[in-house]
């Protein structure tokens, strides 16, 4: 039997324009978009409708814009989406976790911009920064990552040959360098603004933990593959516990649309912004067949 999946995209995907087409083509998205206005107590569709990349770069702005561009797209959908299994990427599993039914769109909007701020000030508080390594086993990334001095971990799991490494700038300098030398066709500083899914998310790891447990959390319509342990997850209390992992714990994506596709997954759908996870779900499982719906 064909099983479906529906994945949602993290940061990194948005644009100038996203959902600009959803706001003025549909009643029921633009009333979700004034929604978000009035909760975020700014009017972040003037953002996303008009403004610059620049704007969209903000992480307060980029993580809510990215997750309401794919939720309400989703809302419109309806009953074409007969989904069997969820995940999202990072962020994305925000988006997951309304579209499924177990948090409401509201609480989800909250906790994602409250996560956005605490994020923030988390890479205020520590220089840190990310790398993607390509062409080289996610075993010997691991290990020269455990021999490098300061921190610096495996963050994102994306694709075979594609890992993403963060920490401490000096420390992620240092091992890109070590990657190269151990055979990396290429380790590049990625232009973001801190270090992503490290220790060094503690302090937003311990903000965000006491705004998820006071969310009312329900089981999802079918299965969450969860980032931390790219497991099916329904039970709330355990997906209450690996969102607050997440944010200190490497996202796990390869593992995650393997473990859907051991399920049986074979038609993997990308709603929002973007089509990277389309290409990412190609080179995992050459099999299965992906779309975008933006």
């Amino acid at each position: 039997m064909t099983k479906q999946a529906f994945i949602f995209p993290g940061q990194g995907s948005q644009f100038p324009g996203m959902g600009k087409e959803l706001y003025d083509s549909n009643d029921l998205a633009k009333s979700m978009f004034e929604l978000a206005n009035e909760i975020l107590g700014f009017r972040i569709t003037d953002l996303m409708f008009a403004g610059t990349d620049e704007d969209l770069r903000a992480t307060n702005v980029t993580q809510p814009a990215i997750f309401l561009h794919s939720v309400i797209r989703a809302k419109v959908m309806g009953n074409e989406m007969n989904a069997n299994m969820f995940a999202g990427h990072s962020l994305g599993e925000f988006s997951a976790l309304v579209v499924s039914g177990a948090i409401s769109f509201e609480d989800g909007l909250k906790l994602v911009y409250q996560r956005a701020m605490a994020m923030q000030e988390a890479c205020e508080l520590a220089k840190g920064t990310m790398a993607a390594v390509l062409a080289l086993d996610d075993e010997k990334v691991e290990e020269v990552c455990a021999a490098s001095s300061g921190i610096v971990v495996a963050a994102n799991y994306n694709c075979p040959g594609q890992l993403v490494i963060s920490g401490e700038y000096n420390a992620v300098e240092q091992a890109c360098e070590a990657m190269k030398a151990a055979g990396a066709k290429r380790a590049l500083l990625l232009p973001v603004g801190g270090a992503f899914h490290s220790p060094l998310m503690e302090p937003a790891r311990e903000k965000l933990a006491k705004a998820i447990e006071a969310t009312q959390f329900s089981a999802p319509c079918c299965p969450i593959y969860q980032n931390v342990t790219a497991t099916a997850v329904i039970d709330p209390q355990e997906i209450k516990s690996n969102l607050v992992a997440q944010l200190t714990a490497p996202v796990r994506w390869t593992q995650s649309v393997r473990a859907m596709s051991a399920d049986g997954a074979t038609h993997f759908t990308e709603v929002g912004p973007g089509k990277v996870l389309q290409g990412l779900v190609k080179k995992i499982v050459p099999e299965a067949t992906a779309e975008s719906i933006g």
